[in-house]
């Protein structure tokens, strides 16, 4: 088994979790075989948004299909 990972970043205007959760729904939506993800960092984004919006970088680790 061959695994690829990549970043993405989750966003939400409630909370860390609901961003998380943005993030691997997208994975879980756009790629196959999703096996884990990792959060890497939190962050709060406040300059360009009138609210605050949460925004969560997570790594994802999906496998990779054989080429047979």
């Amino acid at each position: 088994m061959v695994y690829k990972k990549i970043t993405l970043i989750g966003r939400s205007s409630e909370s860390f979790d609901a961003a998380v959760d943005d993030a691997i729904d997208r994975a879980n939506d756009t790629l196959d075989n999703v096996h884990w993800v990792e959060v890497d960092e939190l962050g709060v984004e406040i300059a360009s948004v009138d609210d605050r919006e949460y925004q969560a970088e997570v790594t994802v680790a999906f496998e990779l299909e054989n080429d047979e």
